[in-house]
């Protein structure tokens, strides 16, 4: 069968945590399950004979593999990312808050890195409709009103659209 999944490489050993903690948090609003696993032999450079070497999991309908690629060898870049569309501002604290956890960073505009240097868009779709909205300048404030935040607040985005 043909496919598309994205593989990412982890190091020490860091994909089957990695992974296993993103079925959790991805569980809580949606199906997630991990599909499989494939575990080194001997030799593989870099990692211990039994240790998982592939991982792969189904998040919302949408596979993701990790590779346990033995040491630091290539840096993760925030110029890729996963896009987390959120229904509500709670969904939006599950995952900023779940992805922060253990060692994560916030930057801007929704956009974090987690404790393994993967880049996410934590984005409620409320602020698609605000800035798709009928007025243009509401559109603009809510933009500016983004744009100086790190976690996205709704109720902020609806305010500054509204001219409040």
């Amino acid at each position: 069968m043909s496919g598309f999944t994205p593989c990412l490489w982890f190091f020490e050993g860091d994909a089957e945590d990695a992974l296993t903690r993103y079925v959790e948090l991805f569980s809580a609003y949606g199906e997630a399950s991990v599909l499989g696993a494939s575990h080194a032999g001997e030799g593989v450079p870099g990692i211990a004979a039994g240790q998982v070497l592939t991982m792969t999991v189904s998040l919302h309908g949408r596979e993701l593999m990790g590779l346990n690629g033995g040491p630091a060898q290539f840096a993760h870049s925030e110029a890729t990312s996963f896009l987390v569309s959120c229904g509500s501002q709670e969904e939006v604290d599950h995952y900023w808050d779940g992805l922060l956890a253990g060692g994560g960073r916030e930057s801007q505009c929704g956009w974090l890195v987690d404790r393994w240097g993967i880049s996410w868009q934590i984005v409620p779709t409320r602020l698609y409709e605000l800035l798709g909205g009928a007025d243009p300048d509401g559109a603009q404030r809510a933009m500016v009103a983004m744009l100086a935040m790190s976690r996205l607040d709704v109720a902020t985005l609806e305010a500054a659209y509204a001219g409040e």
